[in-house]
């Protein structure tokens, strides 16, 4: 006999996933689309097995809003171990050097984060997903290969300590879209002069969604088994994940014509940038766009509203 076909279904919304350590995104993305059933998910930005936290796993409709997501600000809490360079920057990498660790002082430590607050410079690391030639980086490096890559302008909004060891840092890092933690906590342990590498990883934040807001996996075990309309509640609505950003309203009229792919005059519309928009019954639609001459033109419109 074959294989019993899995019966999938249309399910929309957001999941705020709790990742734990120890499995990538792309797993934890497809026990999330087993458990719901789901035809349809994607995530917004990927968590090493290493690294645990705020997964957004978009279901269904709510793949269309994932490239907001993927461009939003983010939010750590990372442990960085000092003294100790590994070959991937993290704890899962050989080591490489140990260097005595100094006796920082508070304001010796202060006077290295400043570096790295506001506007920088970063060099992608070789471990990473980037591709060299249609190659990932990190296969180039499994291969003992290093290339040169041009450095990025990032954001570090914050960063300050929040719990000092004798030879750790526990950070809180809140950053712009490819930012590399491991990156910045290597660079940290230069400018310390003793090496540094990320022991563990947590994000807390993404966009508007908060450390609050996760689920975990067994949470969500729990509840297909016992209450699958429980299930569904934990689901965000798709609307949340632009939740920063300014909503019209559309009558009857304009509501159509913007389903219809048409760019609308709004009375009360902002002067630029993006828009939530709804319709006169307060159903979402979907993201919109000013235009230069102050026209609301549909960007991505959800299906069904």
């Amino acid at each position: 006999m074959g294989r019993r076909k899995r019966s999938y279904r249309q399910v929309d919304g957001i999941l705020p996933l709790d990742k734990p350590v120890g499995i990538s995104s792309n797993e934890a993305l497809q026990q999330v689309k087993r458990l719901y059933k789901a035809q349809k998910a994607g995530h917004t930005g990927s968590l090493d097995p290493i690294a645990s936290g705020l997964l957004l796993i978009c279901l269904g409709e709510a793949t269309k809003v994932s490239p907001f997501l993927l461009e939003a600000d983010k939010h750590y809490h990372t442990l960085a171990r000092l003294g100790v360079r590994t070959e991937t920057g993290d704890a899962e990498g050989a080591v490489v050097e140990e260097c005595p660790v100094g006796e920082y002082s508070a304001a010796d430590i202060e006077q290295a984060l400043e570096r790295f607050r506001g506007e920088i410079q970063q060099v992608p690391p070789m471990y990473s997903a980037l591709k060299h030639k249609g190659v990932r980086l990190y296969e180039l490096a499994r291969q003992g290969v290093e290339v040169q890559r041009q450095p990025r302008t990032v954001h570090i909004y914050e960063l300050k300590v929040l719990e000092r060891g004798p030879d750790t840092l526990s950070l809180d890092i809140q950053c712009s879209k490819g930012t590399y933690i491991r990156t910045l906590v290597e660079d940290l342990g230069e400018v310390l002069g003793c090496g540094a590498h990320v022991a563990a990883l947590r994000r807390v934040g993404v966009g508007p969604y908060t450390e609050q807001d996760m689920v975990s996996l067994e949470e969500l075990n729990a509840l297909a088994e016992q209450d699958r309309s429980a299930l569904e509640a934990r689901l965000r609505p798709i609307d949340s994940a632009l939740a920063d950003w300014p909503a019209v309203r559309l009558d009857g009229e304009l509501s159509y014509f913007v389903k219809s792919g048409q760019a609308v005059w709004v009375p009360g519309a902002p002067s630029s940038g993006m828009v939530r928009m709804y319709d006169d019954q307060d159903l979402f639609l979907g993201a919109g766009r000013i235009l230069d001459d102050g026209r609301v033109a549909p960007k991505r419109l959800i299906k069904g509203a």
